[in-house]
């Protein structure tokens, strides 16, 4: 498949600049694979599409405050880190803008010499490779260095860093939000354990590199950054036993997604585990832990929106987006929701 099947016409207006008052008060649109049948609902209606002995999976992730704002210690000149992933003993991959500034050997400061960085190697996807010198415990100057880092497409900062956070995450981890979980409440997940419907965690800590924009005109040809996953014993025990009895197991997200079917064998069986994920689902790709789907709407031309046209079909996708923007959906991460089934 080439590129430009993924591609489609999102008016500006429609992408979302701030979260909803409440989480649960976002839209959900509903989309039947089997019938094409598309309803419209409020977020918090969720519950009425699960039954008892189904399974949600939600990723349990939490984003650290990795972008860091500072200067080049000899010239004074601005630079902004996004931290990707830590290598150990203080080295980590990061995201640098501009990008000419963070030449091999210099070094940056951050936080009036909190944290100081010093350029050790170029990344082949135009990164860099960096480590840091501080006194003290690096989270904690983390925390209070730097910020939490929104996407590009959002323009302003929010007033509070929670919104970007799942009420559920704990492990702290991503340069990213897993974007389908921002909707809950802990009320509204109490509602659905009352209900008889398995509650079970994965983590995946989501790199800015699932977000990279697919630059191959044959889809195919598209590298993903690998990112950390675990599935703990007993997330996968639930799950296998879900399926086992004929019940549905429903995933939160692309990123659980992308955990399950990473660690799942041929007989749909998945296996505790922790590790590196660098899985690309596209369409043609056979499905065989999910049964549904719950996700944001998503960048054209994206990897995200590839993995769910091949979950439920390009075309039917593609016509539910255009019913989205007709019907003035919000999109992207502080957007609304979509549950495909």
């Amino acid at each position: 498949m080439e590129l430009k099947d993924f591609d489609y016409y999102l008016p500006e207006e429609l992408i979302a600049q701030c979260p909803t008052q409440k989480r649960d008060e976002s839209r959900l649109m509903v989309i039947y694979r089997n019938s094409g049948k598309i309803e419209h609902r409020i977020f918090k209606d969720i519950h009425l599409y699960m039954n008892k002995g189904d399974c949600i999976v939600l990723n349990d992730t939490k984003v650290i405050p990795a972008r860091l704002l500072g200067k080049r210690k000899d010239t004074g000149g601005r630079i902004e880190f996004v931290l990707l992933k830590s290598l150990g003993n203080d080295k980590w991959e990061v995201l640098v803008k501009p990008g000419k500034r963070a030449k091999i050997g210099k070094e940056f400061i951050f936080g009036d010499g909190l944290l100081i960085a010093r350029v050790l190697d170029k990344t082949p996807v135009g990164g860099r490779i960096v480590e840091f010198e501080y006194q003290g415990d690096f989270r904690e100057l983390l925390n209070e260095v730097g910020r939490v880092p929104l996407p590009p497409y959002i323009k302003k900062e929010i007033s509070d860093d929670k919104r970007y956070q799942t009420v559920y995450g704990r492990k702290e981890g991503s340069a990213a939000a897993p974007t389908a979980g921002l909707h809950f409440t802990q009320e509204l997940i109490n509602k659905i354990e009352r209900k008889g419907i398995n509650i079970v965690y994965v983590t995946l800590h989501v790199g800015l590199g699932t977000f990279r924009p697919v630059k191959s005109n044959d889809i195919r040809n598209h590298k993903m950054h690998s990112e950390y996953f675990c599935l703990p014993e007993k997330s996968a025990e639930i799950i296998n036993s879900t399926k086992k009895h004929g019940n549905r197991v429903i995933a939160i997200g692309t990123t659980t997604v992308r955990t399950l079917e990473s660690v799942a064998n041929e007989e749909g069986i998945v296996t505790a585990s922790e590790g590196w994920t660098d899985i690309f689902i596209y369409p043609g790709f056979e499905f065989k832990i999910i049964d549904g789907l719950l996700t944001n709407f998503h960048l054209p031309k994206s990897t995200l929106l590839m993995l769910v046209s091949a979950f439920a079909g390009r075309e039917l996708i593609l016509n539910a987006y255009e019913k989205a923007i007709r019907e003035r959906y919000r999109f992207f991460s502080f957007g609304d929701a979509m549950l495909i089934l």
